[in-house]
C-alpha cells in the first residue's frame, strides 16, 4: 500500500464488477417497466366495452399491472385502466413457502412450494390504504363485493385499519355483512385499536352489530372484548349489541375477556372492557361449558382490577368449576408465572370475601409454588391461626429464594417453635366472625388507618 492507494486482489475486483452488472441489470429492469407503463395498454382496455352481455373478469399476471397496484401509482392506473375499460379482473400473484411434505421413499422434507391465491385490484388497493387508487377501480366498473379468494375487499380494508377505503368502499354499494369463507363478517376484523373507525363506517352502513360468526359463533362483541377493545365494546353496546350473548364454547363476552391471556401492560385495556361490560348489564356470574365463571377465569390470567371488579358486582367467591376447583385455586396455580400480576392483591381480595383457605397440609406444596411471591404467601398464611410448620417448609422453598428474601422466610420459619402472636389471633377472630363481610364492615368502622389495613390483610412483609 503506498500513500492513499492500495491493490485490488482478483477475488475483489470481481465482486466489485459483479455488483456493477447487478447495478446495470436492475437500471435496464426499471427503464423498461417505465416504457411498458407509459406506452402498454392491455387487452380488456382495448376491446370495445360490451353491448349489453356480462363478461367474466379477466385473470391478469401482467406484472405491470401488479408493480402499479401494488405500489399505489395512480397515473399508472389511470393509463392501464382508462375511460371505457373495465377494473373487473382476477390477479393471481404467487408467492414461495417452505412446506414440509412428503418425499415419496417414506421420509418427509423441507420443500419450496408455490401457493395460488386469487385476489381483485380493489383488494390491493384497500388493505393497502391506496384510496385513491380504489376510487379509480370502482370508477371502473370493478365488482365491490367479489371475493375469488374468500374474503371481499371490504374485509382486507377492515382487517388492515383503513378507515378511508372502508368507508369509498361502502358508498360505492360494498356488502357491511358480506361472510368469507370462514364465516366472518367485517365487524369480525375489526380486532385492532386502529380498527374503531372502520366499525363506526360499518355500522353506519347497515352492518349487524349482533352477527354470528359461522365456526365459533362469536359476535362483534365477543371479538372486542377478547381483544381488549374498550372504545369498541362501547360502541357496539351504544348500537344495541346484545350484551351476554353465548358463543359454541359457552362464554359471553365478559368470560371471553376475563379468559383472554393477559401481559402486564395489556391489564388495564381488559379492566376497562370488563367495567364496560357490567355497567351494561353483564352477568358476573354466568357459567361456560366447564362451569367456569368470569372470577375464575380472571385469576386464572391474574388481573387484580378486574377480579376486585367482579367481586363488587356479585360474583361468587366460592362457586366450584367442574374439576372442583374454586377461584382461590386458580391465581394459586398461576402465581409463579404472574409476579409481575400483584397475584397478592386477588388472594387478598379473595380472602376478604369469604373464600374458603387451601387445606392446611398443601401448605408446603403452596409454598414451593408461590415462593417467587413472598407476599403473596405472607397474605395467604395471615388467614390461619394455627400453622404446622415443619422442616418441609423451609425444604420447599428454593435457595436462590431464600437469599433474596431472607428477613421474610425466617419469620416464617420462626412459627415452627412459636404460636401466633396475640395480635394475630385478635384479627383472625374478628375476621371469622364477619365471615365474608370483611371487605364491607371494616371500611366503615372508625379504626386508625394502620389497624384497618392490618384487618384486611394488607401486606407487611413478615408473619408473626
Amino acid at each position: 500500500m503506498a500513500g492513499r492507494s492500495f491493490v485490488f486482489t482478483s477475488s475483489a475486483l470481481r465482486s466489485l464488477q459483479r455488483d456493477q452488472d447487478l447495478l446495470d441489470r436492475d437500471r435496464h429492469r426499471r427503464q423498461l417497466a417505465e416504457h411498458r407503463v407509459s406506452s402498454y395498454v392491455p387487452q380488456w382496455a382495448r376491446e370495445p366495452p360490451g353491448t349489453g352481455s356480462v363478461r367474466p373478469p379477466v385473470l391478469c399476471e401482467d406484472v405491470v399491472v401488479h408493480n402499479a397496484l401494488y405500489t399505489g401509482d395512480l397515473q399508472a392506473l389511470q393509463r392501464l385502466f382508462p375511460a371505457g375499460s373495465s377494473a373487473d379482473v382476477t390477479l393471481e400473484p404467487r408467492g414461495g413457502d417452505m412446506r414440509w411434505v412428503p418425499a415419496g421413499d417414506g421420509r418427509r422434507l423441507w420443500s419450496l412450494t408455490y401457493e395460488q391465491e386469487l385476489t381483485t385490484p380493489l383488494h390491493v388497493a384497500a388493505g393497502r390504504g391506496f384510496a385513491d387508487c380504489l376510487k379509480h377501480l370502482l370508477q371502473r366498473g370493478a365488482d365491490v363485493d367479489r371475493a375469488p379468494g374468500g374474503s371481499t375487499a371490504l374485509h382486507e380494508s377492515c382487517d388492515s385499519c383503513q378507515p378511508e377505503c372502508t368507508k369509498l368502499l361502502l358508498m360505492y354499494g360494498a356488502d357491511a355483512n358480506a361472510m368469507t369463507d370462514d364465516g366472518l363478517m367485517p365487524l369480525h376484523v375489526c380486532t385492532e385499536p386502529q380498527s374503531l373507525e372502520c366499525a363506526r363506517y360499518l355500522l353506519q352502513f347497515g352492518a349487524v352489530v349482533g352477527a354470528r360468526s359461522a365456526e365459533e359463533d362469536d359476535t362483534p362483541l365477543h371479538v372486542a372484548a377478547r381483544g381488549g377493545l374498550a372504545d369498541h365494546v362501547d360502541l357496539y353496546l351504544r348500537y344495541g349489541a346484545p350484551v351476554d350473548p353465548v358463543n359454541r364454547e359457552g362464554l359471553t363476552p365478559l368470560n371471553a375477556a376475563c379468559a383472554q391471556p393477559q401481559e402486564a401492560r395489556d391489564l388495564p385495556r381488559y379492566f376497562q372492557v370488563c367495567k364496560r361490560l357490567l355497567e351494561g348489564g353483564a352477568d358476573a356470574r354466568t357459567m361456560d361449558q366447564d362451569r367456569r365463571t368470569p372470577l375464575h377465569l380472571a385469576c386464572k390470567s391474574a388481573n387484580p382490577d378486574v377480579v376486585e371488579l367482579l367481586l363488587a358486582k356479585g360474583a361468587c367467591v366460592n362457586d366450584m368449576d367442574y374439576g372442583g376447583e374454586a377461584p382461590l385455586h386458580n391465581i394459586l396455580k398461576v402465581v409463579c408465572f404472574k409476579v409481575d400480576h400483584q397475584p397478592h392483591r386477588i388472594v387478598r381480595a379473595l380472602l376478604n370475601y369469604g373464600s374458603i383457605r387451601v387445606w392446611p397440609g398443601a401448605l408446603p406444596k403452596v409454598l414451593q409454588h408461590c415462593s417467587p411471591s413472598p407476599r403473596t404467601i405472607e397474605v395467604l398464611l395471615n388467614a390461619y391461626s394455627r400453622l404446622k410448620v415443619t422442616e418441609a417448609w423451609r425444604e420447599a422453598v428454593p435457595a436462590e429464594l431464600l437469599e433474596e428474601h431472607p428477613v421474610f422466610f425466617q419469620s416464617v420459619f420462626s412459627l415452627q417453635d412459636a404460636p401466633r402472636s396475640l395480635q394475630h389471633l385478635s384479627r383472625c377472630r374478628l375476621r371469622s366472625f364477619l365471615e365474608g363481610r370483611v371487605h364491607e364492615v371494616v371500611p366503615k368502622l372508625e379504626l386508625p388507618d394502620i389497624i384497618r389495613k392490618y384487618l384486611l390483610l394488607e401486606y407487611r412483609g413478615y408473619v408473626h
